[in-house]
Formats: structure tokens, sequence, C-alpha cells
């Protein structure tokens, strides 16, 4: 992540860095001007002080500028960079995969780790600057006595050995509270996605709010409380030696030499001028260090955003004609059974102007089947064939644009953004006053107007998204739970042989058992096994080819 992050600012970066350094030559130049000031003797020589103090001075003014205008550039591109770099890999990763890794580490990666990352951008002039002056000022201290310079560099010796261990112990504890934010993240959707059940069970509210909710976030304020005490402690421990450094200076490391007071207050103005830059150089270190700790957490969530694909290019669907499963298995680990649920051997085959009900208990299997048909999972044996072409992880995602699906946890994004079209707007209108929408919402400029609307109308868009799309293959997965009986009449009666009449092949998964006999077949599941395959009475049975299982791993 910090690779691509570099590569895609390097040049704005060495610029910055560039300016920054400049600045802080031209700080320490300044100081060496003030110091000559107070050693000089006649008026020209601090006439020629006085010039060079000034174009010391606008240099850094200039240079402080530049180097805070580019790395302020540089955080706000840091920040979409990353931004676009976590949703990459998110667009990109496998689903069975992204459904482990979860949408709170995501949430979590995308906003706080990100922004830390990007706000050390900020930090990193000061960091440069800062550097620069300290070096500045220890050269400029060797220059006046390389004595008194050996013993400044092993007072700043032992302050970044305390300063170090410190680190150690303090970025231990922000990153325990960077793993509680993760957590803490779904707390926070929970509270939003559960406020209708919290505001119906008063004690189911107080122990979510006292249990888990607040807990979380007294977890992850003690330990970053923890972590960066750590670090002001270290920091005053290091002013300190600083103190005690010109404590030295002033009683022991000068001894009785000529113009002592002269020399005295050369170094008694350099370690004072070096505070400042010394304090804001242990303060800004710290952010890098949380930085550094998010920038590896985004790298440790993003690694396990597994990508084995090769990417679809845009274009039509293949017409359908055929689609074979062949003994596909697939297993997972279900939490509500606590146990690996094993979804096969499934054999299967789908043709065109077809409509196959899927029906079973809950938990039996029948949305894994779906999004293994659609190729959101890939089976761990046997295989899939499209048209006669065995489906892998070269041509999966050219696959899966063969369908249009709508499951019970859809998404209905504010923009149709499939492949533009200048009757967008007009065709899905008319879609809407086919479904009853029209006086709720209108598609105007490629969106809906709005997406304030109960679940079943909701649900009714996505069937419009699906019309829009055109696949040759659609998935309703409990789409019409949520509908009133009129229009469950309307999707099982009238827009599903519509559909069909199209040509297009359609998977309904419903426990609608009324509607059971309009369908061309029915697939029973139970345990995450077919245990039948039937012709409705009165439908006379769909011709599929024979299954050739001699290929099945």
């Amino acid at each position: 992540m910090l690779t691509y992050l570099i590569r895609q600012s390097r040049n704005l970066m060495i610029a910055a860095a560039l300016a920054s350094i400049v600045a802080g030559v031209c700080s320490v130049l300044v100081l060496t001007q003030i110091n000559a000031a107070l050693m000089a003797d006649t008026e020209a020589q601090r006439t020629v002080v006085a010039w060079r103090f000034a174009a010391f001075a606008v240099a850094a003014m200039l240079s402080t500028m530049v180097s805070s205008v580019l790395f302020e550039r540089l955080n706000q591109s840091a920040h979409a960079n990353l931004r676009r770099f976590i949703s990459a890999r998110v667009l990109a990763a496998d689903y069975r995969r992204l459904e482990e890794v979860g949408a709170p580490k995501v949430h979590s990666a995308l906003s706080e780790h990100s922004t830390r990352v990007a706000d050390f951008f900020v930090s990193f002039p000061t960091i440069v600057v800062n550097f620069v002056a300290v070096s500045g000022c220890l050269i400029y201290m060797a220059w006046l006595s390389w004595q008194v310079f050996l013993a400044a560099v092993a007072v700043i010796g032992l302050g970044s050995l305390g300063y170090h261990m410190a680190h150690v112990w303090a970025i231990r504890h922000l990153d325990i509270a960077a793993r509680e934010q993760d957590r803490l993240f779904d707390h926070f959707r929970s509270l939003v996605d559960g406020a209708k059940e919290l505001r119906l069970h008063a004690a189911k509210r107080r122990r979510f709010a006292d249990e888990v909710l607040d807990q979380s976030i007294e977890f992850v304020r003690r330990e970053r409380t923890l972590g960066m005490s750590v670090f002001l402690v270290s920091s005053a421990w290091g002013k300190f030696l600083i103190f005690g450094f010109i404590g030295l200076v002033l009683f022991a490391l000068v001894g009785d030499v000529g113009d002592r007071a002269r020399v005295m207050t050369g170094f008694v103005l350099v370690f004072l001028y070096m505070v400042g830059p010394l304090e804001g150089l242990l303060m800004t270190l710290p952010r890098a260090n949380m930085a550094k700790s998010s920038g590896a957490r985004i790298d440790e969530i993003t690694r396990e955003l597994e990508h084995t694909e090769d990417e679809a290019t845009e274009g039509p669907s293949a017409p359908l004609q055929s689609l074979v499963l062949k003994g596909v298995c697939h297993r997972y680990y279900s939490e509500s059974a606590d146990e690996v649920f094993t979804l096969g051997p499934v054999d299967l085959v789908f043709q065109p102007g077809q409509i196959t009900f899927l029906v079973g208990g809950n938990g039996s299997g029948k949305t894994s089947l779906a999004k293994l048909l659609v190729g959101l999972y890939r089976p761990e044996i046997g295989s899939v064939q499209l048209n006669g072409e065995t489906i892998g992880d070269a041509n999966r995602d050219t696959y899966r644009q063969t369908f249009s699906t709508v499951f019970p946890d859809f998404h209905l994004f504010e923009q149709i953004l499939q492949a533009p079209s200048g009757q967008l707007d007009a065709q899905g209108n008319a879609l809407l006053e086919k479904l009853h929408l029209q006086h709720k919402v209108q598609v105007r400029d490629g969106a809906f107007t709005t997406r304030a609307l109960s679940q079943g109308q909701r649900k009714r868009l996505a069937l419009a998204v699906t019309y829009l799309e055109d696949r040759p293959f659609i998935v309703f997965d409990e789409w019409a739970a949520d509908q009133d009986p009129v229009f469950k009449e309307v999707f099982y009666r009238e827009l599903l042989p519509e559909l069909r009449a199209k040509g297009k092949s359609l998977l309904v998964i419903s426990h609608d058992d009324r509607y059971f006999h309009l369908a061309d077949r029915l697939i029973r599941m139970e345990n995450g096994q077919v245990v039948a395959v039937e012709t409705p009475a009165g439908r006379a049975p769909v011709e599929a080819p024979p299954l050739d299982l001699s290929a099945v791993a």
C-alpha cells in the first residue's frame, strides 16, 4: 500500500521534501545570523549581518509556504489515492473472501486508517524541517566546540534510546486499539441498522449501550490514551535532557576560558532554539508511528481480499444456450449451526425460456446454490459450463455478466449504472409505471429521484433494474416476500411469463407454494442437497440434454 502511495505521488513528495529541507536550512542560518549580530563589534559588521538575516528570513518564509502548500496537496492526494487503492481491492476481491473479511474492517480501512496515513503527510514537512534544524544546530555546535558537540550527541543518544523503548511499548497499545476499532465500527452499524429493535426493547437497548458499545468505546479510549501518554512522557523526558544539558554547558562544560560570556551565549542560544524543533520532532513522531500502524492494518486487510480472477471486458452478454452444473460442491462455515456446511454435489441443467422454482426450508442451501450458480462462489469440486465452455478463474467474471439478480440483501444504487442509453429515462419510467411506482419515484438523468421507499417498493425498483440490464439469466431470491397479495399475483402470473417469453432463463427462490404450479420445473433442497427435480402437474416437461458426468472431478 505504501509503495503504491509513494509511486502515485513521487514527484510531489520530492518537491515538498526539498522545500522543507530548504526551510530547515534557512531557519538554522537565521539562527547563525542572530548569534553573529550578538558578536558583531562594528556598525559595518552589523549592517552585513542584517542583510543576511533578512535574506535568510525571507527565504525561510517562502520555502515554508511552498512546503506547507505542497504537503497539503500531498495529503489530499494521498487520501484520495488510498481510498482508490482500497476500493479497487474491494471491487476485485473474491466475493466469498469479502464476506469473510466483513464490512466493518473495510469501512475502518476506508475511513480512520486511511485518514491517519494521509494525515502523516501533513506532519511530514514539520518532521523534515525540525530534523534539518536539529541537525544544523548540532553541526553549528560542532563548529563552536567539538567537546560540547560530543556531550550533546551523548545526551541526545540517551534520550533517543529511552524514546525508542517507549515507542515499542506505546505502539503495542495503539495496535490493540486499532483492532478493537474494527469491532467498534460493527457496533456503530448495529446502532443504526438495529434502531427499531433497540427502541422496542429497553433492556436490550441498555445492555447494548452498557455492555457492548460503551465497553468497546472505553477499550479503544483506554488503549489509545495509554499509548499516547507513553509518547508524551517520553517527550517530556527528552525535553528535560535538553534543559539538563544547558545546565551542564552553563556550569560545567565551559570552563574558565577567554570571552566565556560570549561562548556561553552562543551555546545557550543554539540550545534554546533547538528545544522547539526537537520537541516538535518528538511530538510528531507518534503521529508517524500511528500512520505506520494504520498502514500495516490497511495492508493486512487488503491482503485478505484475495483476487484470483481476470476482469471481464465490457460488452453485451453472450446468449444463453445451456448452463450445466456437474457435480459441483461448495463448503463454508455456518455460524448458526456452528459447523461446516456442505452444498452438493449438484447436477442441474438450465435452458433459455425456462422458469425454475427453487424451494426448501430455511438453511437448506438455496441462496448458497444461487450464489454458486451466478459465480459469486466458486465450486470446490465439479464444474460449471456455459454454452459448453467450462468456467474457471480466467472467465468467471465474464460468466457472471450472464446474470441479473435480486437477493434479499440487495443494494439499490442511486444511479442506474449499466451502459448509458439515450432512452434510459423513458425505458425506466415506463417500467416504473408497469410496477405501479410512477407516483412515488421517477428516473431522471439516469438516476432514481428517491430511494426512500418501503422494502417491497425498493424491490420493485431492483426488478426494474434487472429489466434494464437485459441479461439472459435472472435470479429472484425471495423477491415476492415483501410484496402485497395483489402484486404477488402480478409478479408470478404476468412478469415471470413475460420474461420467459423474451427467452430469459429464470431461477425463483420462493416459499409461495400456491404459485408452484406456474413453474416449468421445481427443484427441492434439504441440507445442501437437491432431493428432487419435479415437473408441476399440468405442465409438459422441459427437454434437457443428458448430463455427461464423466468430467466431474
